[in-house]
C-alpha cells in the first residue's frame, strides 16, 4: 500500500482510473480540483511487482467543533471481491485517520445492495453498512438510480428500447423545431439562469454559477460537456453530461417552465446517450430517483422511459473513529438538512 505523492504517481494512477472497469469521475484528480475546499488523498493498492490494483481517492474536511471528516464518493477502485485488495486500502484509510485526527471514514460506493459477498467483507474489516436512507436528503450521493446498458450497441437497437411514449416524445421535440448545441463556458451564464428557474420550480437548492464554471475549467472539453436546446434561437434547457473512462454520467439539468411542452429534457437525454455510444462507454448513468419506487413520480418516469435498469446501490459503509463524537455529529448534520430542506420549500 502507498499513497499518490507525485507527478509520477498521479500519472500512473490516472491511467489506471481511466481502464479500470469500475471507473468513476468522482474518484478523478480532476474531480479534486472541483472539490479543492477539501484536501484529498489517494491510496493505492499494490501487488507484488509493484503494480497497483487498487485505489480510493480521500476527501478530507474539517468540520467547526466537531473535528476531520473523511468522505470517498464512489470508491473504492479495485476487485471488491478481493480481502486483500481492501484490506491494503482500509489499512491506509486508517492511516490517513490518525495523520488527520479524522471521526470518521464515510464511502458511498456504487456496489449493487444485494450484493452478499462485499457486505461481508467489509463487515469483517470493520465497517458499518448504513442501510436505511430512502431519499434525497439521507445521503450525499444518491443511492438508487438509472442505468443504461450500451456497451456494444447501436443507436437504433438503444432507440427502439425505449418506452414508446418516450420515442415519440423525443420525435416531437425534433419537429417542433427544438435545435440541440453544445454549449461553451459562456453558455453556462445561461445555463444556470434556467437552473435557478428550475430549483424554484422543484424546490431544491442551487449551487452558484462558479461552482460549474470551476467545473468546466477542471473537467472540458475531454470529460464534461454542456448541452443546450434552443427554441427559436433562444435556450430553453441545458444538461451537463461527464464522461471519464467507460462511463457517461447525467449530472445536471436545468429546464424553463416555458416550452415544457416541446419536450426538449428527452431529445437531450437522446443526444447525451448518442454522445455517449460515440464515445464508447459501457454505462450511461442516469444519476438519481426516490428509492420509493412510484409510477406517478415524473422523475422515475421520465428516466424509466429510456429503458435503463432501476439499481439499488448499497448506501454508505462507514468506519466511526470516535465513535460519541460522529454519533453527535450525525444528529447535528441530519437537523441541518431538515432545517435547509424546509427554508427551501418555503422560498
Amino acid at each position: 500500500m502507498r499513497f499518490v505523492t507525485d507527478e509520477e504517481s498521479e500519472k500512473k494512477y490516472k491511467e489506471f482510473l481511466e481502464k479500470h472497469d469500475r471507473c468513476n469521475f468522482q474518484q478523478s484528480l480532476e474531480w479534486c480540483k472541483v472539490k479543492s475546499n477539501w484536501k484529498h488523498e489517494i491510496i493505492l493498492a499494490e501487488d507484488e511487482r509493484g503494480n497497483i490494483i487498487g485505489s480510493l481517492c480521500v476527501l478530507i474536511r474539517k468540520i467547526p467543533i466537531f473535528g476531520n471528516i473523511m468522505y470517498s464518493s464512489r470508491g473504492p477502485v479495485c476487485d471488491i471481491h478481493n480481502i486483500e485488495v481492501l484490506k491494503q486500502l482500509t489499512d491506509g484509510a486508517k492511516e490517513l485517520a490518525k495523520k488527520y485526527k479524522a471521526i470518521v471514514l464515510r464511502i458511498e460506493p456504487d456496489i449493487k445492495s444485494e450484493d452478499k459477498d462485499f457486505r461481508n467483507l467489509v463487515t469483517s474489516l470493520g465497517y458499518k453498512i448504513k442501510d436505511d436512507a430512502k431519499n434525497f436528503r439521507e445521503e450525499i450521493q444518491p443511492r438508487y438510480v438509472f442505468r443504461l446498458d450500451i456497451k456494444g450497441k447501436t443507436e437504433e437497437e438503444i432507440f427502439a428500447n425505449f418506452h414508446q411514449k418516450t420515442r415519440y416524445n423525443v420525435r416531437l421535440a425534433t419537429k417542433k423545431g427544438v435545435v440541440v448545441k453544445e454549449g461553451t463556458r459562456e453558455d453556462l451564464k445561461e445555463f444556470h439562469k434556467i437552473m435557478v428557474e428550475t430549483g424554484k420550480r422543484d424546490g431544491f437548492i442551487i449551487r452558484p454559477l462558479e461552482y460549474f464554471e470551476k467545473m468546466y475549467d477542471c473537467l472540458a472539453p475531454k470529460h464534461m460537456k454542456l448541452l443546450m436546446a434552443y427554441y427559436e434561437d433562444k435556450p430553453i434547457s441545458g444538461v451537463i453530461p461527464i464522461i471519464y473512462g467507460n462511463k457517461t454520467w447525467y449530472l445536471y439539468g436545468a429546464s424553463s417552465n416555458e416550452y415544457r411542452n416541446l419536450m426538449p429534457n428527452y431529445l437531450l437525454q437522446w443526444e447525451m446517450i448518442k454522445m455517449a455510444i460515440n464515445n464508447r462507454s459501457d454505462i450511461y448513468d442516469f444519476r438519481g430517483v426516490p428509492g420509493n419506487v412510484d409510477e406517478k413520480n415524473g422523475l422515475y418516469r421520465f428516466k424509466k422511459g429510456f429503458g435503463g435498469k432501476f439499481t439499488e446501490f448499497i448506501g454508505e459503509i462507514y468506519i466511526p473513529f470516535k465513535p460519541i463524537i460522529y454519533a453527535l455529529y450525525k444528529f447535528s448534520e441530519k437537523a441541518f438538512r431538515n432545517l435547509r430542506a424546509l427554508k427551501t420549500k418555503k422560498a
